[in-house]
């Protein structure tokens, strides 16, 4: 299903020779990593008059707009938004409006806001006024769609009468009117729209978690497909006669996601493809907004692979990549007759540079380069790496190596994803290419229960938190310190949200693998941290129990807690820098709280550093920069790597701020009753 979800969650040898050193290149400058963006999220409207994009106003990254064929510096600010920069935007169908998503110091409440660019400055702002649509306390909204069909339209779900489920509101964005359209009494998680801006159809999760597909009839819902809590499926979209929907599903016996036709009408369903190379799990297809045809499928592979559905639009695509060799190509916001889009090229080396294509034309112009000011030539190459696990499964990573050094005896951190329901893709990556430039190597698993791999893949990570799926990480320092990349003494982990949970785990349940540790946003007691999930994620409770273990039973209270690195504090003895903001709705401050006393109490290394005004990872700049300069002088402190001696007087402020004392900190608490976790 369309939506946009208004929510939302990275050596050198101490003894090398001097002509090893003239070798690597320069220190790069955290800033230029981790600063503010200059320029990103171009976007053009959909009558293809205005390019919209976001850089800083008055310090903060705000919305920008200008005529396409006008320079950059004929731009004017449209928000104002002063401390938490905008991240999400969109137009609405008629051009009409610039709408926007914020939230409050990272609570994930999210309201929506409204601009007018055609409306003149206001001169104490220097921007269009701001209408807020939504303006709602403690109320997380979420945004179903925009029908093409109904440009002054927004399907909305609030959860201001249930904090747990979503009712459906038609909201103009013009008057700013609200109407209720379905009080969602039966557990409904999301809701589709044709390309008439008609609900037909709903997805609702059960009392056990299993998805039902229900259609949307005048007298109630009728279920006509569903999979269970351990399967994986959802509506994709509307098919060109507007009759079928494309379902994304790995029911029953099928292994990989592949794309099946349903007809909402009987429920019978075909199927419409699955990976050619039978390797990865679709993901999904896109559609022309003209006709609504297929154009193209995805996969996610060790590279992404696409698969023309439209023999036209692929020749235009080989005529891109003519223009972009060795590039990566995404497509953006097109306009409404889809003759100019917005084409993002990027590489592992390239954050992305950004033209605007007109095809009719045939142009490609440049934009913008995300984050110029890099040194292209200076960052390392990504690639896929792939090695065993413990118990022979293939685990597939990325493997970056940092660029002019010798590939023998390499201080290294492991920087598992988050989610964990998710993966690592190609492309550039911020922390790999930092820490690469400090001079280690840095390794991204896609360990099991990571998503694309299949169901197979996934499911094997059921009940395994800080088991194998931990295995799968440590698995991989072992193939790297057995192939001699990697120095056994200087290995190091760190990672946000799960990641922040395996680098935990690494350092309690496998104490002698790792010499320095950052946990950014980190559960370390999974009993609390299912205690403390937002009341609005009652949808996937189930599957989170079906995954991890169902709390509120014997046999699962005891191996979440054995999975539970507050369970084995005391066996901590690697240094330890915890990273928490204190507003996270997922991951409770408690979390960060309880390993720090834990740590502290054992008389064990542990460092603190708690932002007042973030939520589940940082989005302001300043907070960014602070973490990253703590975490590159702790890492050089016991990796030995490289860091940036100088620091900004505003960074060093900020650092100073956010860091806490762990002699300060409460919240100890000991787990008791729990089964010994199997991670070697």
């Amino acid at each position: 299903m369309k939506r946009i979800l208004v929510a939302l969650i990275a050596v050198l040898s101490l003894c090398a020779p001097s002509a090893i050193l003239a070798e690597q290149p320069p220190i790069i400058d955290r800033a230029l990593f981790f600063g503010e963006i200059q320029i990103a999220g171009a976007q053009i409207s959909p009558d293809g008059q205005y390019l919209s994009f976001l850089k800083p106003y008055k310090g903060t990254r705000n919305i920008w707009v200008k005529k396409a064929g006008e320079p950059f510096s004929a731009a004017r600010p449209m928000s104002k938004e002063a401390t938490r920069p905008i991240r999400q935007y969109f137009w609405s169908r008629d051009s009409k409006y610039i709408l926007y998503a914020q939230d409050a110091a990272g609570d994930e409440n999210f309201n929506v806001y409204a601009i007018d660019p055609s409306q003149p400055a206001d001169p104490a702002t220097g921007v269009p006024p701001t209408r807020a649509l939504t303006n709602f306390k403690g109320v997380r909204t979420m945004i179903y769609a925009a029908p093409k069909a109904k440009p002054d339209i927004l399907y909305i779900g609030l959860n201001d009468r249930d904090a747990q489920w979503h009712d459906l509101y038609q909201l103009s964005i013009s008057t700013g009117e609200k109407k209720l359209l379905r009080k969602n009494t039966e557990r409904i998680a999301g809701w589709d729209f044709d390309h008439d801006g008609n609900l037909r159809l709903a997805e609702r999760t059960n009392q056990v978690g299993d998805t039902e597909v229900l259609r949307v009839d005048a007298d109630g819902f009728k279920q006509i497909y569903s999979c269970s809590v351990l399967e994986n499926c959802g509506v994709e979209d509307f098919d060109a006669e507007n009759k079928q929907v494309y379902l994304v599903t790995n029911k029953g016996d099928l292994d990989l996601m592949e794309v099946e036709m349903l007809d909402p009408a009987t429920g019978k369903t075909t199927k419409y493809e699955s990976d050619p190379e039978k390797r990865v799990d679709t993901e999904g297809l896109q559609l022309s907004e003209v006709d609504y045809h297929v154009l193209f499928t995805r996969y996610q592979d060790d590279r992404q692979r696409l698969y023309f559905k439209d023999k036209d639009f692929e020749k235009e695509f080989h005529w891109l990549q003519s223009k972009l060799p060795g590039k990566e190509i995404a497509f953006g916001a097109r306009s409404k007759d889809e003759n100019i889009w917005i084409v993002s090229a990027y590489s592992d080396t390239e954050p992305g540079e950004t033209y605007l294509w007109n095809r009719k034309a045939k142009t490609l112009d440049l934009q913008y380069k995300i984050r110029e000011e890099l040194p292209r030539e200076s960052l390392s190459e990504r690639k896929p790496y792939h090695y065993k696990s413990s118990d022979g499964l293939e685990i597939t990573a990325y493997l970056t190596l940092p660029k002019g050094l010798p590939t023998k005896n390499l201080p290294l951190v492991v920087f598992p994803h988050g989610g964990p329901w998710a993966r690592d893709v190609y492309g550039y990556d911020t922390f790999a290419q930092f820490l690469s430039n400090r001079g280690y190597a840095v390794l991204q698993p896609n360990f099991r229960g990571s998503t694309g791999y299949g169901k197979k893949f996934l499911n094997a990570g059921n009940g395994e938190w800080g088991r194998k799926m931990q295995d799968d990480i440590t698995w991989g320092v072992k193939a790297l310190v057995a192939d001699g990349t990697v120095d056994p003494k200087r290995a190091g982990i760190a990672g946000g949200s799960y990641g922040g949970y395996a680098t935990l785990a690494g350092v309690a349940f496998t104490p002698n693998v790792y010499a320095a540790a950052v946990a950014i946003v980190a559960p370390s007691n999974l009993i609390t941290l299912l205690d403390a999930i937002p009341p609005y994620w009652e949808a996937g409770r189930k599957q989170m129990y079906a995954r991890m273990a169902d709390p509120t039973t014997p046999d699962g209270r005891a191996l979440l807690i054995a999975e539970s690195p507050l369970t084995k504090a005391k066996d901590i003895v690697t240094p330890l820098l915890v990273v928490q903001g204190k507003n996270d709705p997922r991951v409770n401050i408690r979390e960060s709280n309880q390993i720090v006393a834990a740590v502290r109490d054992n008389g064990k290394p542990v460092e603190y550093l708690v932002a007042p005004d973030e939520g589940h990872g940082f989005a302001r700049p300043i907070n960014n920069l602070a973490m990253v300069t703590a975490m590159e002088g702790f890492l050089q402190k016991y990796l030995g790597g490289r860091d940036q001696k100088d620091i900004p007087a505003d960074v060093e402020a900020k650092l100073k701020e956010i860091t806490v004392d762990p002699k300060t900190v409460s919240g100890a608490v000991e787990l008791k009753g729990a089964l010994a976790p199997a991670a070697k």
